[in-house]
Parts: C-alpha cells; sequence; structure tokens
C-alpha cells in the first residue's frame, strides 16, 4: 500500500498509512506557514526529532486530546510524562522497534535539543520510518555528517532534508547530503518560516538533478504527496 506525505510547513509532516496516521514535529498553531490548528489533527502516532519549541510544538494538546502515542527519546518522553501525556514510548538513538504501524530507527543528528522550558531534551535524532514496504528518513534539525552514507544503507525511498542554513544544514550541504543518502526522492524542510532561513526552492531543486541521482519533491504547505 502507499504511504501518502502531507507537508504544513516547516518541519511538520503528516504520514498516511493503510492503517494508522503519523504526525512528525507537529509545530502548528504558531506555524506562519500553515492555517492547520493543533484542533484539526486526529493522529495515532506523533514522533519528535528533538526538543525545540518549532518542532515538539502543540504535541501535548494534541496527545492529551486524542491519546496519541509519541515516540520521541528518553528525555523527552519523561519531559512529555510529565506534562501530562499518558502514552509515550522512549527510544534512543541506533535503536529500531518494531509498532503495529511499521518500525521506527531513531539515527544521530548533529544540533541541539533544549525543550521549551529549558529542560534537557537529550540527544537529537533523526527517524527512520518503515511502513507499508517503504523507508522514509525524517533527517530532523541536522548538520551534515558523513555517517549519512550508513543511513543510505536501510534503503530509503524518501529522505527530509533541512535547507534553511543558519540553523541547520543549507542548500549545497543538504544536496551532499543526498548524494550520500541515494534516496530516489529528496523533500525540503525547514525553511521559509522566517526571514532567517528563506532560501529559494527552486535553485536548490536544480542542485538536487544536477549533481544527485535522486529526484526533488518540493511540498507546499497543506501539499500531500504519495510514495508509491
Amino acid at each position: 500500500m502507499p504511504v501518502e506525505i502531507t507537508y504544513f510547513g516547516h518541519s511538520a509532516f503528516q504520514l498516511k498509512t493503510s492503517t494508522h496516521t503519523l504526525l512528525i514535529d507537529p509545530f502548528l498553531n504558531d506555524n506562519p506557514l500553515t492555517d492547520v490548528l493543533a484542533e484539526d489533527m486526529k493522529p495515532d502516532v506523533i514522533l519528535l526529532t528533538h526538543g525545540h519549541g518549532d518542532h515538539v510544538g502543540d504535541t501535548v494538546e494534541i496527545a492529551q486530546r486524542t491519546e496519541a502515542l509519541v515516540i520521541a527519546n528518553f528525555e523527552i518522553s519523561n519531559w512529555l510524562t510529565n506534562q501530562g501525556v499518558k502514552n509515550t514510548h522512549a527510544m534512543h538513538i541506533g535503536g529500531e522497534h518494531q509498532f503495529d504501524f511499521g518500525k521506527i530507527k531513531l539515527t544521530i543528528a548533529h544540533h541541539g535539543s533544549q525543550l521549551p522550558d529549558g529542560s534537557d531534551g537529550g540527544n537529537p535524532a533523526g527517524i527512520i520510518i518503515k511502513a507499508e514496504d517503504r523507508v522514509i528518513y525524517f533527517a530532523g534539525d541536522t548538520g551534515l555528517f558523513y555517517d549519512m552514507t550508513l543511513v543510505a544503507d536501510e534503503g530509503l525511498d524518501v529522505a527530509v532534508l533541512p535547507i534553511g542554513d543558519n540553523f541547520t544544514m543549507g542548500p549545497a550541504d543538504s544536496i551532499r547530503a543526498a548524494e550520500f543518502l541515494r534516496a530516489p526522492t529528496v523533500i525540503p524542510c525547514h525553511y521559509n518560516t522566517w526571514p532567517l532561513i528563506e532560501q529559494d526552492t527552486e535553485a536548490w531543486a536544480e542542485g538536487i538533478r544536477n549533481h544527485t541521482e535522486s529526484e526533488p519533491k518540493v511540498l507546499q504547505p497543506g501539499e500531500s504527496w504519495t510514495v508509491n
């Protein structure tokens, strides 16, 4: 069965499989790129790459209302429990776990992870989602790292990479990342939310086509695309 990916701007995504709806880094209510609100979301699962407010976003409100399972690192999971979230699953870097919707594996990511109230958010992560015979990699707010060549060994179908620069990889490093990862499709994220991370996605897409074997897929906020 195919997996449908919907982009909400910044780094917020929704994945729909044949049985589950997954939210990744649901920064919605304060996200200037989307009109979608946290109250509109009815996920079965929420996945978090790290603790920054523009990624944890509206997780607490959504999880308390829907009782969705929240998958995050150990420190964030404990923090969420203290916020009144009842259904969490803690993981850490390099670990993989089989859930009823598919497998999740956390990878390294070079970035910070402090939570909105200043609490320790543990190590930031990338997330590999294996569902419906598809393998989708959300790199998180990482800089470029050569061990992405090991992530490529997972046999990716899609890689979601930040391109905004300043806080994450910029366009040039994300093109190198796409070379390392060898995913047939690359989707950009973490750009154009604020002036500091504005980017020319047409120029980025041309760079992907010219320098890698991947095909760029630039999704507009609210747009969906199916991984066949």
